[in-house]
């Protein structure tokens, strides 16, 4: 197989010394070019190249961001394209938090995941897995297209993606404890809580006074640590979108969200303060005034409007072919698929 290994350096669990490793033991059955990322969205140019080039594989070393890029990047092109059009996604966590990788049952360990790679090839264990677009629309009328693997969100969870990509910025880590430190601070500065910003709407069903909206494809929404933080546990590669919408910010209100999000509940709306939507094919969010907005973890700045929709089947991963201790799905195998 002709492939790419795609390498963040930036990433916070990846290494030259690691690189090597991974390289070694994936050039047994693949033929690979290692091209590491030296600017934001080269990834994703990375992507576009290996889609014209037809690659049969795309292996990344890095977090959801760097895997975002490159799904961005092979699914670029307006022409339309079947998931075996494609090339296969083999993403090895390098990340902070690793939610796709950990979605799709890899283990955490750099080292082991690639051996799972190697035994899923080798078997032909193949997935087809969904994929989420947001059209966005922001206040000066410019328009854009983004894919997501994981998740997308506006309101509270992309101001702290903000806040964290700034701190990068200034050399600190991401590590799980400045994640929850930025979080609370955030939460506590009072600037999401001044007025609701957002709007939801489903079809004819639409819900206004919204402050904080989470959209997943799959579960969970995310991980503080090894503890898994799932607004929406009933989410999938296998279904279409679900949303998290929290309409009131007071504490009260707020600790029960936060309960709900560690426990990984399944209560589902309630009457006054949270909404939940479970496989939803396309759905639209508005933001009067602008808010910010991430998907996959990486910001993408103040939008107006964001019009989301799930593409089933979109993309074929990896698919492990034994159980992985933490996995949130159960391995699916599919030879020859």
């Amino acid at each position: 197989m002709r492939g790419l290994l795609v390498v963040n350096p930036q990433a916070t669990a990846t290494s030259p010394r690691t690189s090597d490793v991974l390289l070694s033991a994936l050039s047994s059955q693949l033929d690979l070019k290692v091209v590491p990322t030296s600017h934001r969205n080269h990834a994703r140019e990375l992507g576009e190249r290996a889609r014209a080039d037809g690659l049969d594989i795309v292996v990344t070393f890095g977090g959801d961001g760097t895997i975002n890029e490159v799904v961005n990047g092979l699914l670029s092109d307006p022409t339309p394209a079947t998931a075996a059009q494609l090339p296969l996604l083999a993403p090895v966590p390098g990340g902070s938090a690793n939610v796709v990788t950990r979605a799709l049952g890899l283990p955490r360990d750099p080292v082991e995941a690639s051996g799972e790679i190697l035994a899923s090839l080798a078997a032909g264990s193949t997935r087809a897995i969904s994929l989420g677009t947001a059209d966005i629309e922001r206040a000066d009328g410019a328009r854009s297209r983004r894919w997501f693997v994981a998740n997308a969100g506006l309101g509270i969870d992309a101001g702290v993606i903000d806040a964290m990509e700034a701190q990068r910025a200034e050399g600190f880590a991401a590590t799980p404890g400045r994640y929850l430190r930025t979080a609370v601070r955030h939460f506590l500065s009072g600037a999401d809580r001044s007025i609701p910003r957002l709007t939801l709407q489903r079809g004819d069903e639409v819900v206004e006074g919204v402050y904080w909206a989470i959209v997943q494809n799959t579960s969970p929404w995310t991980y503080l640590g090894s503890l898994p933080i799932d607004a929406c546990p009933d989410a999938s590669f296998d279904t279409g979108l679900d949303a998290f919408a929290l309409r009131r910010m007071g504490l009260f209100t707020t600790a029960r969200a936060s309960r709900r999000l560690l426990s990984g509940s399944r209560a589902g709306s309630t009457r006054r303060s949270i909404t939940v939507w479970h496989d939803t094919s396309a759905l639209a969010i508005a933001a009067n005034p602008p808010t910010p907005m991430q998907a996959d973890g990486e910001g993408l700045g103040f939008v107006s409007l964001a019009r989301l929709r799930s593409h089933p089947a979109a993309l074929n991963t990896v698919q492990p072919i034994t159980e992985v201790e933490g996995s949130h799905e159960p391995p699916v195998t599919n030879p020859g698929e």
